[in-house]
């Protein structure tokens, strides 16, 4: 069971609206507010964009801040920045207030998604936050599966400024009394729970931070969380395309891609049952490998095989969303987590801002080729994770 569940609904639902409003959005009504605009599309997504950079920069200092205020405060400022921004859009008359409304929402990304989520958690619950990270990342999950149909109605019924309105009245109902409603953290320095090293159980009140860790594991831990934005921003952008090139049709690219939503609470699902009997590090290890071996099925057996690399790489893409919240709690424990983390996240939020770009041309000039570009950054990620050793299951160095 997870500890604490009705905080894991109240934060997992909050995180649903922060994503289906603001990550998920521009799928949606991109082409409608580009041509209302006057702009090229890919105007929007630039704007985008810079909103991903801006959440990057921002990451480590929200971090700091819930590290020493706890999540409440942090996240209660993000409800009320993702309305402004929304309205700021839905009120926007051309590329400057395009612009700056992203940019607004970029602020409100930086200290409002899962980052953000996962350190108010380890905040309230220090070392035993593992199984309630999990919790959340199940119930978020379904952002997607939430917003596109939400945005899609809503613009069709009303245009794609009263769906913007929409989103940002839901974040002043809904989201800011979720967030409102977290408890209080203790005072910086109280002594945060504690778990066993696998995080499954909670242990003694009091709590020691794991032994130091290798220099080299934070720039390991960075890379590979950087490979998993990249990925799956890259997937998610291009995944159609890429399974048409390798000899799909339409249709059923798109129904090939439909699975790795899915996939990714399976994913999830097996981490909360199974693996969390494992040590999170050996779960990451198999999360990492399953794309280049979803991509090595493909390639050997062909088109037939893609629902096979569809449901690898969306599984193993929902533990790695674990594994963000969770390792860097394992090697470095729940002091200064906020901190820490958003600093190793940092190169991963400005790479996946730039995904679509960069595998987008990949695909332009290799077509399905473009698949080794992924898959040989996930093989380098598994040999990162290889690598690293659990803290005290790791040889003297």
């Amino acid at each position: 069971m997870i500890q604490g569940w009705p905080l894991v609904l109240r934060l997992g639902s909050a995180q649903t609206l922060a994503w289906a409003s603001t990550y998920y959005l521009p799928a949606i009504i991109a082409p409608a507010m580009a041509q209302d605009l006057g702009l090229p599309v890919s105007r929007i997504w630039l704007a985008f964009s810079l909103a991903l950079v801006v959440s990057a920069l921002l990451g480590p200092l929200a971090g700091r801040n819930i590290d020493r205020w706890g999540g409440r405060p942090v996240l209660i400022l993000s409800s009320g920045l993702f309305a402004a921004g929304l309205l700021g859009l839905s009120a926007a008359r051309g590329s400057t207030g395009l612009v700056l409304a992203w940019l607004l929402l970029g602020v409100a990304m930086g200290g409002g998604l899962y980052e953000a989520a996962f350190a108010a958690l380890v905040r309230l619950q220090g070392l035993g936050a593992r199984a309630s990270i999990t919790g959340i990342t199940l119930v978020a999950g379904f952002a997607s599966t939430v917003g596109w149909p939400l945005s899609s109605l809503l613009q069709a019924e009303f245009g794609w400024r009263w769906t913007c309105v929409a989103w940002a009245v839901l974040h002043l109902l809904v989201g800011l009394p979720l967030n409102a409603g977290l408890p209080r953290a203790e005072q910086v320095g109280a002594p945060l729970p504690a778990a066993t090293p696998n995080g499954t159980a909670p242990a003694p009140s009091t709590s020691t931070a794991p032994a130091p860790p290798h220099r080299w594991t934070a720039p390991l831990l960075s890379f590979v969380f950087a490979v998993a934005w990249f990925n799956s921003t890259a997937m998610a952008a291009h995944l159609p395309r890429l399974l048409m090139a390798s000899g799909l049709t339409l249709a059923a690219a798109v129904g090939v891609a439909a699975l790795v939503g899915p996939a990714q609470v399976a994913g999830r699902l097996l981490e909360f049952g199974v693996l969390r009997r494992w040590h999170p590090l050996l779960s990451a290890r198999l999360a990492t490998v399953t794309h280049p071996l979803g991509v090595l099925v493909l390639v050997v057996v062909g088109p037939a095989a893609a629902p096979v690399f569809a449901l690898l790489h969306g599984a193993g893409n929902g533990i790695l969303t674990i594994a963000k919240g969770t390792l860097p709690l394992l090697f470095y424990g729940p002091q200064g987590y906020g901190l820490r983390q958003g600093l190793i996240m940092a190169p991963g939020r400005f790479l996946q801002a730039f995904a679509p770009l960069v595998f987008g041309a990949g695909l332009e000039r290799w077509g399905n080729g473009a698949f080794w570009i992924t898959g040989t950054l996930a093989a380098g990620a598994w040999l990162a994770l290889m690598a690293l050793h659990a803290p005290g299951h790791r040889p003297g160095s």
